[in-house]
């Protein structure tokens, strides 16, 4: 409990209320975000101070609940917003839960929303017009009925100007630390050359070169500057750096984030006019451009076919087959892609194909990955000792999503390849599967709507990384583990997830995962009109390839724990044989309920679910299902991408890995 907020009402500094409420997006108590302007389209938002222990909070916690219950069928947006800066999402979600609070509470960690709102003081109500997103009352909730914020809510659904008197709020009082005379002298003594440029080289910068993937080079002050408000807006909004992972949950090798100091330290120069101060220009200076291969000389470049993409239409998944140039086999280490056409190439997934296999089409004959690339992901990195084994002869296969974007081009790509040293043997072998659930089934017009799936471990396994995939109307994202002894914990978890920027999250140490163990991946979808990359509201959103359609698609890079190079086994095999049950299985108990038939496949089991009840226990686990699976002429395996799958050639590790 947070002493500040439980104590008597004390003077507040006077703050002007702002002419206008700037965009933000924050994570809830809960871990999933909201942004402010999202409801452009509401009559109204509410956003009440909360702050853990406030005895006003836990007084108005019925009557804020009543006004949400009221006040939601009219398409206001009721929400409560923490800008202690102390309280942890755990104690505030306890709390709310104690109390009945059912409305998001916005964890304002920087305090930069409290702050640029103007909020003094816990229990404070703003009521906001978000046709000018202007403040049309704050002040205390009052008594609902002629004075507070109930009145004034009233005025403005009805179109009348809102004169309601303001009553003052009557909590603690927020303690905004940047709002003092000191903070404001020292954002304007924030130094460009020694303190701006510093972060901006060392978070910024890998993008924003001549030549990189970002829209435009930070190759000085007069560009910063220029770009000084719209850099303040996309660091508000969550927007830059493109890293979506929670930054309270799990510690990743690769994380590409702002620090709470460097955000707000970056805020606080724009907002104090972004001085340009003393010292030299280092963005002007060095001349930052993108590196042709950003791994260094590849030792192999596979030139993958051109491609001329049309202006407009929808183009079907591409799958050019070359021939394997490389005469004998070799441990691949890493791998870098180079696109010309960014804004066309959605992705790029490879296999190698064994010899005689390269007329079969498709990925259905594929081995192990040869390189790949999605925006954000241009290059894959093995940790040390771990490998890919890629024999000589064969082919290589590829899977191209390309997008229209109005112009026709003509896409050329390459893949760079980094090996080990000829008969240098890794130690170890990396894994790759992905948890997916080809049964999804997103409603019209619903803004939030989740579907769940997981993969089993039956034996020891290290996790590495996972990779989160959606399509437009993917918004939220989390990977868990559910241990054998029952208890969870969160790996991954997405508040905000963005179809433009794929991340490979790295854990910084490898997960623990016993046998045993679920894999457990939840996804949100927001189908309404208010998701303004939605391609049709109207339409329900099943499971398909084109970004138009859906995905549910978490990739897991992992080694079985007493698996080596020399050494490999036929563990991937064994998870497979519950892959099925984890797509269906939507409440987590390790058997499909004949409710949870989903499909045609669910259409084709239902008329055996009775007989296949063998304990008659009202679901069918993974050995009541194989001889349904069997009897229809599958195994469960082909629902969803191959397995990882190697076959072992001879002692000298001469193996294939597939997925």
């Amino acid at each position: 409990m947070q002493a500040s907020a439980t104590k008597a009402a004390a003077p507040a500094t006077a703050v002007a209320t702002p002419a206008q409420v700037d965009d933000f997006r924050l994570v809830t108590s809960t871990g999933h975000s909201e942004d402010l302007y999202r409801y452009h389209d509401a009559p109204a938002v509410v956003l009440v101070m909360h702050g853990l222990g406030s005895p006003e909070i836990r007084k108005m916690a019925p009557a804020l609940e009543r006004l949400r219950a009221a006040y939601a069928p009219k398409g206001v947006r009721v929400m409560m917003l923490n800008s202690s800066g102390k309280d942890t999402r755990a104690a505030v979600m306890a709390e709310a839960t104690a109390l009945g609070l059912k409305m998001p509470i916005l964890m304002d960690d920087n305090q930069l929303a409290g702050d640029q709102l103007g909020a003094r003081r816990v229990s404070e109500v703003f009521v906001i017009d978000p046709r000018s997103w202007k403040v049309v009352y704050r002040g205390a909730l009052g008594d609902g009925v002629k004075a507070g914020a109930v009145p004034a809510l009233d005025a403005l659904l009805a179109g009348k100007l809102v004169t309601v008197a303001q009553i003052p709020a009557t909590g603690a009082a927020i303690s905004f630390p940047d709002r003092s005379a000191q903070a404001k002298a020292a954002a304007q003594k924030i130094s460009y050359s020694q303190t701006i440029v510093p972060i901006i080289e060392k978070k910024c910068i890998a993008c924003h070169e001549q030549g990189g993937i970002a829209p435009f080079a930070m190759d000085g002050y007069a560009k910063v500057k220029g770009f000084a408000p719209m850099i303040r807006e996309t660091l508000r909004t969550g927007r830059m750096p493109p890293w979506d992972a929670d930054p309270k949950v799990g510690h990743f090798k690769n994380d590409k984030s702002l620090s709470p100091d460097e955000i707000k330290t970056l805020v606080r120069w724009i907002e104090a006019g972004a001085p340009r101060g003393d010292g030299p220009d280092k963005l002007a200076e060095t001349r930052h451009v993108a590196p042709e291969w950003p791994l260094g000389k590849p030792d192999l470049i596979v030139e993958i076919p051109a491609y001329k993409i049309p202006a407009t239409g929808i183009v079907d998944y591409q799958y050019p087959v070359m021939p394997n140039p490389l005469t004998e086999g070799r441990w691949l280490k890493a791998s870098t892609a180079r696109v010309d056409q960014r804004q066309a190439v959605h992705h790029i997934l490879s296999g190698y194909i064994p010899p005689g296999q390269d007329k079969l089409g498709g990925m259905a004959n594929w081995g192990g990955s040869v390189g790949g690339y999605t925006v954000g992901m241009e290059s894959i990195v093995q940790p040390k000792d771990i490998g890919t084994y890629i024999p000589a002869g064969g082919s290589i296969g590829y899977q191209m999503h390309y997008t229209p974007f109005g112009k026709e081009v003509l896409s050329t790509q390459q893949i760079g390849l980094y090996f080990y040293k000829p008969g240098e043997t890794p130690k170890l072998m990396m894994r790759e599967n992905t948890i997916v659930n080809q049964f999804i089934k997103i409603p019209p017009n619903t803004e939030a709507h989740q579907e769940v799936s997981y993969l089993d471990f039956p034996h020891e396994a290290l996790l590495y990384s996972a990779v989160v995939h959606a399509h437009y109307r993917g918004t939220y994202s989390n990977l868990k583990i559910r241990y054998p002894d029952g208890s969870e914990k969160v790996l991954l978890n997405v508040p905000h997830y963005n179809f433009n920027w794929q991340r490979m999250y790295e854990f910084a140490e490898p997960i623990k995962v016993p046998a045993g163990s679920k894999l457990i991946a939840t996804y949100i979808y927001d189908n309404s009109k208010r998701n303004p990359a939605n391609p049709d509201p109207n339409k329900e959103v099943v499971w398909g390839d084109q970004s138009f359609e859906e995905m549910f698609f978490t990739q897991l890079r992992y080694r079985w724990v007493d698996e080596t190079a020399t050494k490999q086994t036929t563990y991937d095999n064994d998870m497979m044989k519950t892959r099925l049950i984890g797509m269906m299985d939507t409440n987590l108990d390790g058997k499909i309920q004949e409710s949870e038939l989903r499909g045609d496949l669910g259409d084709a089991i239902r008329p055996f679910f009775a007989k296949a009840d063998a304990n008659h226990d009202g679901g069918i686990d993974a050995k009541e299902l194989e001889p349904i699976l069997k009897l229809m002429g599958g195994d469960g395996r082909r629902h969803g991408p191959r397995p990882a799958k190697v076959a072992a050639k001879s002692s000298d590790a001469e193996a294939v890995e597939s997925r």
